[in-house]
């Protein structure tokens, strides 16, 4: 909203006074605001989950190569003395070399067991390379396609060479022979992982890559080359999936350091806690914790993989430390393949985190394949030397007292952190270091619960945070963690798994594999559990049995059905919604949970449904019932009896106030539709038949002066906004084409021939075929005639046209799509429109006669089969379904195929008679010539394809939906425990409205300033414009300086202090209706504008008068049963913004009361007049409602009492029509009320008379009353509007407009008073609109 110059300069006056006045504005309820009306009711995008392991993999094999020729040092080392000895912890000097050897290649074995038990273990103990090959082709062999591990300790031989060598023994230990990297990739295959404990070892990883590539670049040449030796090879594995351990980079020696093992990297690999403790005894910080030597270290007490126990515990927080580390610092799918695919490699990897910070103390720097990002220097290795410290320092007195071990802090930590994390910051940043510790946690009992809280709410920030946590793998804990029965983490799992299901719904077969589904069934049928968990529970299940048999069948084993049906009327909104969602999944397409349903006459229970006030449950219950009849099973007479009752039961939503609702209902009938096709068939072709014999005028009278609605002057019409209604409102009719569809006729009540031309109005469903892109398959059915066949068929005609017989079912729930199909919501007619054009295709294929094959055989034609094959002409072509009674009828005449658009003459007159001269349907002509047309193409005239009815992108598919279901879900995605922005004080939203409440304090108070003083004269023009159609509406808005007006089908938007135009779009309503009625709801904060038409229809829209595109918000049938005629008052309505209530009337005998809370009507209160209600007037404090009546009488209602008492009085002194009847808002305010004629009648709601009459001018057009200012302004047909004040004296009289040409006003057609300031807009049927206001010294 452009904000205003002058309140940003004013300084602000009084402001208490004006925050009182503001609570008024705050506390207004506001009308479609709610998510359905903001959004699109669809789906999220599904986030691609790259969470689940593609590949899990195993290492089943490893082989132990250790070239260590105990006791002979190699020549190219010169070892320090003393000397880093130990190898896997023993010292090789203190036995027999042999001994020592075969003890180091067990213990080694030993210390790999820990971690991967499993596998297939094989020494190789200073091999030659005879032995080396023999046994990797051997292990390569057994282990097929899984992981292989290559342990090589090389520190009895010399260092790598540059070529790629590493060195083993000959037979006799005499001499060290070199082993090519090339053969072991050869030997080794992939996947395999390589850990080289050697000198220089990165050279071999350099080596082995360079190897790598020289591989893939023989192979590329072999593929070419089919004589090239390797091309009759099989293909060797990429070695792409090798990962390389290696123990210092390419110029590096091992640390000598007689403190440290010799092969220091195995054991930061394969020991950790054990050479972790050592080394931070080896610090100067150990210095600072009494008593601890490196004896003491070796009698820690506790198993490793025991948690309660020291070394235990200790272990268990190394692991969750390098854990986190790896998370934090690597690429996501480098974590995956590293950290989550291969126990063992994930061992060693979170090692040789640890390796790399060891050994980088003694400048050797460990190398990786794939390289990982340097992590030594990694925050999180202070809480590990802290956790370290503090278990240290009581072991002194463990080991020689005996006291109790005190368990680390740590993990209560490092959850306190990230509820800071959760609790503090903003919203993008980068994500928690402490995730995987919190997974960790999951395992602890201790921890378990406070865990579980804080990942629930870390996954309630959105879809993105529930990625994270998949990724770091939580998966399987929390699926685990449903085979608990504590009751304590039922709502805390239950949060948790809708979250995960609301963004990878996958999840659903996992569930039913491990029986997960019987946790939330017993959560649903659980009544202690709050409403919240057991909507959370029913959404989990919903989505379980979401278009998964397995689900399906697992669910009503466990009883579901039943369980949904004790719940449907929960006085929960969202449970209710989510029971009927999913009921109506688990019986789609599962006929054994339709039948249980049919048992527990949960069709019946589903009915309370459809009048609840919620809309989106409505609409679950619509969903529910519409899958319950669209079952493709076989049908008994008992489920047709069902399916007929459902679907009459179902109709009876035609006239609901939310379009999400119809839509839903539209896709339910779809389901019937599909059902019983045959029958529809039929009865479309009895509906054709009826629409085609209606006479149809000929071209002469078409043209009569008298019959044509007048077209406005090109001049007139500026090039309309386009508008998108979601998708698309109906192409905006321009004046070029308003004559090509007068073609298309009905009969009115009298029975004379009025024309009336629907427009173009094309039925495409998305923006760009509204221009009629090339691929737009025209319809069988054009929205024109499908309004005919609506209108012909009028409730009561259609009966004794068919004869009894037929007013079958069918006949009904296709006159309910019909209706569907001239819905004023754009998605809700296309829906329609694609059902029913998608029978009469069908119907219209099975009665065509048979192809004739030559134009001599006219003598016989063959009778009508029912075989598609009768397509002369492809359908998407337009050519007319000739439905014919019988096939005599087409014996002597063949109706030529009409010509396609790009062969057809531009003006075509309207009616061509067909060869036998019959009558031809309306949508025998395409409606117009395409824009992109390439004209017919060959196959399209020659037929060949016209026998395939799949070529209809624009007809039906058995599987219509609305999305409803996934949109629905999108609230589990979303965050549910965040302040709403509207709520939140400081947010840009409460900020704005804030800024608009002050705006409105403003404009109440400075106009009362000018009311109060008294309004002398009316007559200063301070807007004139001429509007592009003739005004028949207009409506300040309350606030801002901007003025809508209505002409006959579009709303043109004014700044009336700046003098521009702000927007002009078009409404949607048909040809032959005219809106009569606008409303600005929602005024004081974010307006929607309302407008009503003569036919019935509500629309309301959002974004006009700004830079946007205006968006239809919602749109209904306000009134069922309107006529439009030009004599009557049209639709007339009030609004109450304080109640949420529409009152609309008309050219009806009721007045119909909208919730609009509830977008459904609450109240008809019979007008008990036969004339039309002409204005209406409401005072929500006292319930009341004035209604003025075509007949002159004024009437009063209290919509408190009931149908027959609540016309509370009746005023008849007006002897004519109308004009406008005011209630005045006070507490003992009057009823104003002023006819034709020009008396101005006062009445005291006690009392029967009046209490005062003026006289004003006759022949009145137009009243408006000020509802401050106490003035009233009358427009005449004369040419010329009078001003009153409240006494009947005249203070102003206009009657031209002003300035230098100073023309005479036309014929006033409507005017307005603006709520507050003292103007008065005008509108007059030579297409000018202006505003008169006050003198400028009172302004």
């Amino acid at each position: 909203m452009k904000m205003d110059s002058e309140l940003l300069h004013s300084p602000v006056v009084c402001l208490a006074e004006e925050e009182e006045a503001d609570m008024s504005d705050w506390n207004l309820p506001l009308a479609f605001m709610k998510k359905r009306h903001s959004e699109k009711i669809e789906g999220s995008k599904a986030l691609a989950q790259s969470w689940r392991m593609k590949d899990r993999m195993k290492t089943v094999s490893v082989a132990l190569v250790l070239c260590l020729n105990v006791g002979v040092d190699p020549p190219d080392v010169v070892k320090t003395s003393p000397c880093a000895r130990l190898e896997c912890w023993i010292d090789p000097l203190s036995m027999s070399p042999q001994k020592a050897l075969e003890t180091i290649g067990a213990n080694l074995q030993k210390q790999y067991e820990n971690w991967q038990p499993r596998a297939r273990y094989k020494q190789s103990l200073d091999p030659t390379v005879d032995e080396v090959k023999k046994l990797c082709t051997s292990l390569r062999r057994n282990a097929k396609e899984e992981r292989v591990l290559f342990h090589y300790n090389g520190h009895g031989v010399p260092r790598p060479t540059v070529n790629g060598e590493i060195w083993v023994f000959n037979k006799n230990y005499t001499q060290y022979i070199p082993l090519s990297v090339y053969d072991l990739q050869t030997w080794m295959g992939s996947p395999s992982i390589f850990v080289y404990d050697c000198s220089n070892a990165g050279i071999i990883v350099k080596s082995f890559k360079q190897f790598a590539l020289q591989r893939e670049q023989e192979l590329e040449v072999a593929a070419i080359n089919p004589n090239h030796p390797l091309a009759q090879m099989p293909l060797p594995p990429s070695m792409k999936n090798c990962i390389q351990l290696a123990a210092c980079e390419a110029s590096e020696l091992l640390p000598m350091n007689p403190d440290l093992p010799a092969d220091l990297f195995t054991s930061c690999l394969t020991t950790p806690i054990k050479i972790a403790l050592r080394w931070f005894c080896m610090q100067k910080s150990a210095k600072l914790v009494p008593g601890v030597t490196l004896d003491l270290i070796e009698k820690i007490p506790g198993r490793l993989n025991d948690r309660r126990t020291p070394l235990g515990e200790l272990n268990w927080i190394f692991t969750a430390i390098t854990d986190t580390i790896a998370w934090n610092v690597l690429p996501r799918d480098l974590f995956q393949k590293l950290f989550r695919q291969d126990l063992l490699v994930a061992s060693l990897f979170r090692n040789f985190l640890l390796a790399e910070r060891i050994m980088r103390s003694y400048n050797c720097t460990p190398v990786s394949s794939p390289r990982l990002p340097p992590t030594y220097m990694h925050a999180m290795w202070q809480a590990w030397d802290l956790a370290v410290d503090i278990c240290l320092s009581q072991l002194p007195t463990i080991i020689e007292e005996g006291t109790a071990f005190r368990h680390s802090p740590f993990f209560a930590e490092q959850l306190t952190a990230f509820q800071v994390w959760l609790t503090m910051g903003v919203e993008n940043r980068s994500p928690p270091e402490q995730l995987p510790i919190v997974l960790q946690v999951l395992l602890s009992q201790v921890h378990r619960l406070r865990a579980l809280d804080l990942l629930g709410r870390f996954l309630d920030l959105g879809p993105w945070a529930v990625s994270l946590a998949l990724s770091v793998g939580i998966f399987p804990y929390v699926l685990k963690l449903l085979q608990s029965s504590a009751r304590e983490l039922r709502p805390l799992l239950v949060f948790i798994w809708a979250k995960i299901l609301a963004v990878d719904s996958s999840c659903q077969a996992d569930l039913v594999k491990d029986n997960g589904h019987k946790y939330f069934l017993s959560v649903l049928a659980d009544p202690y559990m709050p409403a919240e968990h057991r909507t959370m529970a029913v959404f989990i299940l919903a989505v379980i049995v979401n278009s998964y048999t397995t689900g399906q069948e697992a669910c009503l084993q466990g009883n579901l059905i039943a369980i949904c049906l004790e719940q449907l009327s929960d006085p929960h909104p969202l449970l209710r919604q989510w029971v009927a969602i999913c009921l109506g999944r688990i019986w789609q397409n599962f006929d054994s949970a339709r039948w249980c349903g049919v048992r527990d006459s949960a069709h019946e229970k589903l009915y309370s449904l459809l009048s609840d006030p919620i809309p989106e449950v409505r609409c679950a219950a619509v969903f529910a019932l519409g899958t319950f009849v669209g079952n493709s099973a076989e049908r008994t007479d008992h489920s047709t009896t069902i399916d007929h009752n459902v679907a009459m039961m179902l109709a009876q939503l035609i006239n609901d106030g939310s379009p999400v609702v119809r839509k839903e209902l539209v896709v339910a009938l779809s389901h019937l539709v599909v059902q019983y096709e045959s029958n529809f068939c039929t009865v479309a072709l009895q509906f054709m038949e009826e629409e085609k014999n209606y006479p149809v005028p000929s071209p002469a009278n078409t043209l009569e002066p008298g019959n044509l609605t007048p077209v406005r002057d090109s001049p007139a019409i500026p090039r309309l906004r386009s508008v998108n209604s979601y998708t698309n409102i109906r192409a905006a009719t321009t004046a070029r084409n308003l004559n090509k569809s007068l073609q298309n006729l009905n009969l009115n009540e009298e029975g004379g021939p009025v024309a009336f031309s629907p427009g173009n109005l094309s039925t495409s469903s998305s923006a760009s075929s509204t221009l009629g892109s090339p691929d737009n398959d025209e319809y069988i059915l054009s929205f024109e005639t499908i309004d005919k066949m609506r209108r012909v068929s009028s409730y009561s005609s259609l009966n004794s046209l068919i004869g009894v017989s037929f007013n079958s079912v069918y006949t009904q729930i296709w006159r309910v799509l019909l209706h569907l199909a001239a819905d004023p919501f754009p998605e809700v007619s296309d829906l329609a429109m694609k059902v029913l054009n998608s029978i009469a295709y069908k119907a219209t294929m099975n009665a065509r006669p048979q192809r004739i094959l030559d134009s001599g055989s006219l003598t016989q034609s063959a009778p009508a089969s029912p075989t598609s094959k009768g397509a002369h002409i492809h359908q998407a072509g337009g050519s007319p379904p000739m439905p014919s009674a019988s096939s005599s009828s087409l014996t002597n005449e063949v109706p030529k195929p009409p010509i396609r658009g790009g062969e057809q003459p531009p003006m075509r007159p309207p009616y061509t008679p067909t060869l036998g001269g019959q009558a031809p349907h309306s949508h025998q002509f395409p409606r117009t010539r395409k824009m992109f047309d390439k004209g017919p193409s060959g196959s399209e005239l020659a037929g060949d394809d016209a026998d395939d009815p799949g070529g209809h992108k624009a007809y039906m598919n058995a599987n219509l939906s609305t999305g409803l279901c996934d949109w629905s879900a999108k609230y589990f995605a979303q965050p549910v425990m965040k302040i709403p922005e509207e709520h939140d004080v400081e947010s840009q939203v409460r900020k704005e409205r804030e800024w608009r409440f002050l705006r409105n304090a403003r404009v109440r108070k400075q106009s009362q300033r000018i009311t109060q003083r008294g309004v002398t004269r009316l007559d200063d023009q301070i807007f004139i414009n001429r509007n592009p159609g003739v005004p028949s509406v207009v409506k300040f808005h309350p606030f801002n300086p901007c003025i809508a007006v209505a002409d006959k089908d579009s709303i043109c938007f004014w700044d009336w202090e700046k003098a521009e135009r702000l927007d002009y779009f078009y409404n949607g309503n048909p040809r032959y209706t005219r809106i009569t009625a606008m409303e600005y709801l929602n005024g004081h904060d974010y307006s929607l504008l309302l407008t009503a038409t003569d036919d019935g229809a509500l629309r309301i829209w959002k974004n006009f008068a700004d830079q946007r595109n205006p968006e239809m918000v919602t749109a209904w049938q306000g009134l069922s049963d309107m006529l439009p005629t030009t004599r009557g008052a049209g639709m007339v309505v009030d609004w109450e913004q304080e109640t949420g209530l529409l009152m609309t009337s008309g050219d009806v005998r009721v007045i119909r009361i909208w919730d609009t809370e509830r977008e459904m009507k609450v109240q008809d209160i019979p007008t008990g007049a036969d004339s039309c209600v002409t204005c209406l007037s409401c005072d929500s404090q006292r319930s009341l409602i004035a209604a003025g009546l075509g007949d002159g009488s004024v009437r009063l209602y209290d919509r408190r009492m009931g149908a027959n008492e609540c016309r509370v009085m009746t005023y008849r002194e007006h002897s004519s029509w109308v004009v406008k009847a005011h209630l005045q808002k006070q507490t003992d305010g009057k009823i104003i009320s002023v006819s034709v004629d020009g008396d101005v009648r006062f009445f005291e709601l006690r009392s029967p008379d009046s209490v005062n009459v003026l006289q004003t001018v006759k022949g009145l057009t137009a009243l408006d009353i000020h509802p401050q200012a106490n003035l009233f302004a009358c427009g005449s047909m004369n040419q010329f509007i009078a001003v009153y004040n409240s006494n009947g004296d005249v203070i102003s009289n206009i009657k031209y407009y002003d300035g230098f040409m100073g023309q005479r006003i036309g014929a006033i057609s409507c005017l307005a008073f603006h709520p507050y300031w003292p103007h008065l807009a005008v509108g007059s049927n030579d297409y000018y609109m202006s505003i008169y206001s006050a003198e400028k010294r009172l302004r």
